[in-house]
């Protein structure tokens, strides 16, 4: 995990751990001296793919710098149940006080990257490459993509800064799908410029003007096959829209280059992680 990335973790950790202690962990201050010491071990409780590590360290540090935490696995790494994912140790009350703080972020980020290794699994045997989207959770959105990167995807653009993307609602405000690409090539914005298709009248359109990307949005797998044919790989086609496990080999079996799924972050299950107190 690069810097910038814990750099932008760093604001939630600090927000999420507000949240969860607020003036103090009462019941911790309850029963634990504070010069108790204590060690714990982090333990995948199904399989999947781990992810944030570092981050889950950052908040222990956070709450107290004496705690030590020691990665037993990396990100990326696949865990079966019992899989010793990382020691913590050192003054006991600030282990207790951090750990569902740092199991929720390291929870979500491996659940992210376990599905998105199902997905991934899936179109092996076929050339598409499987992407997020940006329906992330706000503020999330590095850690999540993060995430989508450990479970084997790759990221789409960041934000709407790295990349045009004509989508129905642009054409809908300037008037047709030609109008807007050339209001964006007037404007000189030195990016690909990809456009969102719903037909193949759409598509013929888009090919016509030279964009350097579709998305074929919401299209049946006859349709999307058609849209390959058509393309004869003049330019990457992207299917998106109503992805799911069930489907995506099918779609990828299709032809297309890349296969977008907001699913991965939208929608994936927490891996259930625990942390264990040891004697």
């Amino acid at each position: 995990m690069t810097p910038d990335l814990l750099d932008a973790a760093r604001p939630l950790i600090k927000l999420a751990l507000a949240e969860d202690i607020g003036p103090g962990d009462v019941t911790s201050q309850s029963l634990v001296g504070e010069n108790e010491v204590g060690r714990g071990i982090i333990l995948a409780k199904a399989h999947g793919v781990i992810a944030g590590l570092p981050i889950a360290q950052t908040v222990f540090r956070e709450v107290d710098p004496r705690i030590e935490f020691t990665p037993l696995a990396q990100d990326g790494e696949p865990v079966a149940p019992g899989n010793p994912v990382a020691e913590v140790s050192g003054p006991l009350r600030g282990i207790l006080c951090a750990e569902r703080t740092a199991l929720n972020f390291l929870s979500r980020l491996s659940g992210i990257a376990t599905f998105t290794e199902r997905f991934v699994a899936a179109v092996a045997n076929y050339k598409a490459v499987i992407l997020d989207t940006r329906k992330t959770t706000p503020g999330w959105r590095q850690l999540e993509k993060y995430a989508v990167r450990c479970g084997g995807g790759r990221n789409h653009r960041l934000g709407l800064f790295d990349m045009v993307l004509i989508k129905d609602n642009h054409i809908a405000a300037v008037g047709s799908l030609r109008a807007a690409v050339e209001r964006v090539r007037k404007a000189r914005i030195n990016l690909p410029i990809a456009v969102e298709v719903r037909t193949l009248g759409e598509l013929e359109e888009a090919l016509a003007l030279g964009v350097d990307r579709v998305l074929l949005d919401n299209m049946d797998l006859p349709t999307i096959q058609e849209a390959v044919r058509i393309v004869g790989g003049r330019v990457p086609l992207e299917a998106s829209g109503g992805v799911t496990l069930d489907n995506v080999a099918e779609i990828a079996a299709t032809g297309v280059d890349y296969i977008s799924v907001g699913a991965l972050t939208h929608s994936a299950p927490a891996l259930d992680l625990s942390l264990e107190l040891q004697p």
